[in-house]
């Protein structure tokens, strides 16, 4: 694992276990609501499921999902993008679900199977390198997931491997504008900020 990877685990490992000691940006509940999550929606999931969110949109509002489809969820963190779409897909559909964190993993999980939810998958992985077959997926969803991969085009070109003809790619993220100079970018802070 290189640095930037080590630097992201550590972090969401930290969000996953420890979710109220996050100072840098907003997690939570609230921070999904302020993003456009549907408040009664979030405000009827378990406090586990919303808790250590960390999310930088909303990628369920740039398209619906339709019964029996299959969503791959890049980045799923604890869980919150996995249970909505498994909800939306019902139970002739699937969730894939892959993050590198093993704690966010192990937290969705138990999430899910509070929920009672058994059409989701979950994967501890790197999504430069899907373990998945080619046009497997029909919607691809990703939460301020991509702008912490160090290989973007790597990336996208798995993302585009694994969805079927037809299929979409829908993404909340961050990015730097072209302007922003080098010292500027440093003084952001970590890959993992």
């Amino acid at each position: 694992m290189d640095d930037i990877e080590a630097e992201v685990v550590a972090r969401f490992s930290r969000v996953a276990t420890s979710p109220e000691q996050e100072q840098v940006f907003p997690v939570g509940a609230e921070s999904a609501k302020a993003l456009g999550y549907d408040a009664g929606v979030i405000d009827r999931l378990p406090q586990s499921v919303t808790e250590s969110f960390s999310g930088v949109g909303n990628p369920h509002s740039l398209g619906e999902y339709r019964h029996g489809q299959t969503v791959l969820d890049l980045g799923c963190g604890a869980g919150l993008d996995s249970i909505i779409a498994a909800r939306a897909v019902g139970t002739a559909g699937k969730v894939i679900a892959i993050d590198l964190t093993e704690a966010m993993i192990d937290k969705a999980r138990k999430n899910a199977e509070a929920l009672d939810l058994r059409n989701i998958e979950f994967i501890q992985g790197n999504i430069s390198d899907l373990p998945l077959e080619n046009e497997s997926a029909d919607v691809a969803i990703t939460n301020g997931v991509f702008n912490l991969c160090p290989d973007k085009l790597k990336v996208l070109k798995e993302v585009l491997r694994v969805l079927r003809p037809g299929g979409r790619l829908q993404m909340a993220d961050i990015l730097l504008e072209e302007h922003v100079s080098p010292d500027e970018v440093a003084q952001k802070g970590a890959w993992s900020d």
